[in-house]
């Protein structure tokens, strides 16, 4: 068996004339996607470092033109595989194909897995017509998977979202849309935020109060990504970014397999964790009552939350109690005018000094804003970073009618920057919550748990609830949503881990780097040993008894060597923890 070598092109010349003029390159954040399967790859910035780096695959994510593409055409006739998101203009006559006009927005969908024709919320399709009689074709054969709709689920097609032709010894497969800029603008929004959103039309989400928030950027649409449950609760139904990445995965590991090659990935999630549930508090009020009944509530459901701090806190004999239970101390910055709030980096950094004050901890590992505050694009993750606060909790529905998924994702994630700062990184992972304080007489009921639990466990994320202390002590019904949330989540195999948790897994797993494969087929990773499953899909022709669906393939766990010692994919959380 060999291991695919895997290699993303990003053309530095390009990404330097594109930044020169002020403007993203989000295609920058196909190697975040890749890192946060637990797939290898090496990025290079050059056609003609392409043949040095001895590539089963490249993903051309952005090219430099017209020689560029050429020369991915060459690397593709020698049996290469080539993957495009959007881009290859230049080889468009020679695949036999027209470019077909941009479609600003619709929906797309696959035909097989995984999602079997779920629709699919994209930006900027570029579409091409393949019409096999073009006299200056060079392409062997086209095949074309799914469809790309425009304005709406049922719109007019506009072309097939995949197409995968056949040149030479290999393979060129292009999809309709960008990926990975799609991704970006799902997650953080299409600008950065200087103004209210629009608001319902049902008036379950007045996002037009002159407050600025997270959920000011949604991208989504009011009455097309809506659906209601069974007692009339709005909620954005899906998890879009999850589903386009996972669309991108399993293409790239089917093109793999089907060329007899192996890519192994580190799974999401520790061995025998299939998703996580996230339980965190705002402590607005500051209630020691509140405090304590909350305590006990968590008590009773055996689960460990995160407490977001907001000044000026608990009395501090509350701070012990908190962490002895379990449970993580967290900021809960305050940027609200109408509480003569402040949005600066220099009032955050007050409040991150007054948490460490006020508990005891050399620094907050997690931060929420109040009501979601958020302005810009990444002063808040610029201003978490130089506090040394790790992770994020703020992006998350404020209204009634916009819970469910209003960011198009349940993993946790690390956010890209605008152009000012070159797209790069923040070091902030971001994990976004669904809803808040279920059963409140002006939010949502507890019947979008099941929903909620369902699309989370469906993509393997996050999760994430989020209960006031002030209601679970005022408001039993909220008390009893909590519980509910609890118990529902646990009987679909969810695990409760605190923010902090999910931030040490994540950094601790990107740490680790695969090596290649050794003998018996075993992965070879270098990095401190942690509760990894490592898998690999089956190839063509391959079954195995004991295979688990990842990315909407058939995979078999691996057995790994951490330096050198061989580890069955068994260890208990409790040591990663």
């Amino acid at each position: 068996m060999k291991m695919a070598k895997i290699g993303i092109y990003l053309d530095s010349l390009a990404t330097a004339r594109i930044h020169q003029h002020h403007a993203n390159v989000f295609q920058l954040y196909i190697q975040e996607l890749m890192t946060f399967a637990g797939i290898p790859f090496r990025s290079f910035d050059s056609a003609d470092k392409m043949d040095a780096g001895d590539f089963d695959v490249v993903i051309a994510a952005l090219t430099g033109g017209m020689e560029s593409e050429s020369s991915l055409w060459d690397f593709a006739e020698r049996g290469g595989i080539v993957i495009s998101f959007a881009g290859l203009p230049y080889l468009a006559a020679r695949l036999g194909c027209r470019q077909l006009q941009e479609v600003p927005v619709g929906y797309a969908s696959l035909s097989g897995e995984p999602g079997g024709g779920r629709p699919m919320r994209y930006f900027r399709a570029r579409p091409w017509l393949h019409t096999s009689s073009d006299a200056g074709s060079l392409a062997l054969s086209c095949e074309e998977d799914g469809m790309v709709r425009v304005g709406a689920a049922d719109g007019a097609v506009a072309g097939p979202l995949l197409q995968t032709f056949r040149v030479g010894k290999g393979i060129i497969a292009r999809w309709a849309v960008d990926i990975p800029t799609l991704i970006v603008r799902l997650q953080q929004g299409e600008l950065p935020v200087y103004e209210d959103g629009i608001p319902a039309q049902d008036g379950s989400g007045a996002l037009t109060e002159g407050i600025l928030k997270a959920d000011d950027q949604c991208q989504l649409d009011w009455e097309a990504d809506r659906t209601h449950t069974a007692t009339g609760m709005p909620y954005y139904e899906h998890p879009y970014a999850d589903y386009w990445r996972e669309a991108f995965m399993h293409q790239l590991l089917s093109a793999a397999s089907a060329s007899d090659l192996i890519v192994p990935f580190v799974d999401y999630w520790p061995a025998g964790v299939e998703a996580v549930a996230m339980i965190s508090h705002d402590s607005d009020f500051n209630s020691d009552d509140a405090g304590r009944t909350t305590l006990e509530v968590l008590s009773e459901c055996g689960v460990r939350s995160t407490w977001c701090m907001i000044e000026p806190g608990y009395s501090p004999e509350l701070y012990p109690m908190i962490r002895e239970a379990g449970h993580e101390l967290a900021l809960h910055y305050n940027a609200l005018e109408i509480e003569q709030g402040i949005w600066s980096q220099e009032e955050f950094n007050r409040q991150a000094s007054w948490f460490k004050k006020a508990t005891g901890l050399p620094a907050a590992t997690s931060n929420k804003n109040h009501y979601t505050r958020f302005e810009g694009w990444g002063e808040l993750f610029r201003w978490c970073e130089e506090a040394g606060i790790q992770s994020d909790q703020t992006r998350g529905p404020s209204k009634k009618g916009n819970v469910g998924f209003p960011f198009c994702t349940s993993h946790p994630y690390f956010p890209i920057a605008w152009a000012d700062e070159y797209n790069r990184l923040y070091d902030v992972l971001e994990i976004g919550f669904l809803t808040q304080d279920l059963m409140h007489p002006a939010l949502s009921d507890t019947s979008v748990i099941a929903p909620f639990l369902e699309k989370v466990m469906e993509v393997r994320g996050v999760a994430h609830f989020l209960y006031h202390q002030k209601h679970i002590h005022e408001l039993p019904e909220v008390r009893k949503a909590l519980v509910t949330t609890a118990s529902e989540a646990k009987k679909l195999g969810f695990e409760f881990w605190t923010g902090a948790e999910i931030n040490d897994w994540v950094r601790a797993k990107r740490e680790l780097r695969i090596i290649g494969l050794g003998e018996g087929g075993r992965l070879r990773v270098e990095g401190e040993r942690t509760a990894i499953a490592a898998y690999r899909p089956l190839l063509a022709g391959e079954s195995s008894d004991g295979a688990v669906k990842r990315f909407g393939l058939p995979c078999v766990l691996l057995q790994v060597e951490f330096g050198g010692a061989s580890q069955q994919q068994s260890v208990a959380l409790s040591s990663l923890q």
